[in-house]
């Protein structure tokens, strides 16, 4: 692994008795950087992380943390690294700055527990029990506990699932302070507006292998001139659609509409005609760029669908039956 990697993984799988939960995958996390492990329930990105922090071995590959075999060299490793899981692992009768004590007695050069108490939002809640903490709370206790040793590298497990959006913010300001004194950031999590805000680098993993990487901008323009998205009424009739504007249109959610074809003023014009017919509003029109969730259905979907994604710059996976 060279010094640029905080996470170095190679061909890696994982397996569950005769079910392959993670089918040769290869990526690196960088130093200093934020990366962002997104896939659907089951597509191994759980057991991926497992497998970096040592948790868990793997059937066959290469994984190098920081340097270090995180089997091997499991004592050295957990001094270097910091973990967040999203529920458990915390007594419910244990008090809030007691418990953030006794992790940092852990660790030869630890956080002060004020500041630390101060970072997360938690300076009020010093004596509060972990039971009677909110579930936001909670999860900004859980990542307390994962930076108090001051890690060079955090895994952090869904940090603001549950989180209100003043604790969310709160959560992302901690997280990008982690990243400006120099240490990585390996993050997993559902709420892809936290990794437009955060994130350097995205893997997205489907049926346990990489179908997408690169960073949020990157996956977003990508093929962003081939189709435009626009929200109406569902069930529209996608045939009477597909004939008028001449080109393939989805619907990927309810009311959430795709057409395969450039979004052009005359394009456009047919579309708001045809809805303005038929009394229906037209809303979140956007030509020319997806957001983040866009690419994470396409690339998930065509996994499920088991369609094979074309190699690109961003897209590296492929399906293997």
């Amino acid at each position: 692994m060279t010094s640029e990697a905080a996470v170095d993984i190679r061909n890696l799988t994982i397996r569950y008795g005769d079910r392959i939960a993670v089918d040769g995958i290869s990526f690196t996390a960088p130093a200093g950087a934020i990366t962002a492990i997104l896939g659907p329930n089951g597509a191994g990105k759980t057991s991926t992380v497992e497998i970096a922090e040592g948790f868990r071995r793997p059937a066959s590959g290469s994984v190098r943390v920081l340097g270090l075999d995180p089997i091997a060299d499991h004592a050295e490793l957990v001094k270097k690294i910091g973990v967040m899981l999203q529920a458990g692992g915390i007594a419910n009768q244990s008090r809030v700055a007691e418990t953030i004590e006794l992790f940092a007695s852990y660790y030869d050069n630890p956080l002060d527990v004020d500041v630390l108490l101060n970072m997360v939002g938690l300076q009020d809640f010093q004596r509060s029990t972990y039971r009677s903490l909110s579930g936001g709370e909670q999860q900004r206790l859980s990542l307390a506990l994962a930076l108090v040793g001051q890690p060079e590298l955090a895994f952090l497990d869904e940090p603001t699932a549950g989180v209100d959006p003043i604790g969310r913010q709160k959560i992302r300001d901690v997280i990008r302070g982690v990243k400006e004194r120099g240490a990585s950031v390996v993050l997993t999590t559902h709420d892809l507006d936290d990794v437009e805000k955060l994130a350097d680098h995205v893997i997205i993993l489907s049926g346990g292998h990489i179908v997408a990487s690169g960073t949020p901008q990157e996956l977003m323009q990508a093929d962003q001139e081939k189709d435009f998205r626009f929200r109406a009424a569902a069930g529209l009739a996608l045939s009477e659609l597909q004939t008028l504007l001449n080109a393939s249109v989805r619907e990927d959610q309810p009311g959430d509409y795709v057409v395969e074809t450039q979004g052009t003023p005359a394009v456009i014009a047919s579309l708001t005609q045809w809805l303005a017919e038929r009394d229906l509003p037209l809303a979140d029109l956007r030509v020319g760029r997806k957001n983040l969730n866009d690419v994470f259905l396409q690339v998930t979907q065509e996994t499920m669908n088991e369609s094979v994604s074309t190699p690109s710059a961003t897209r590296r996976g492929r399906r293997r039956r």
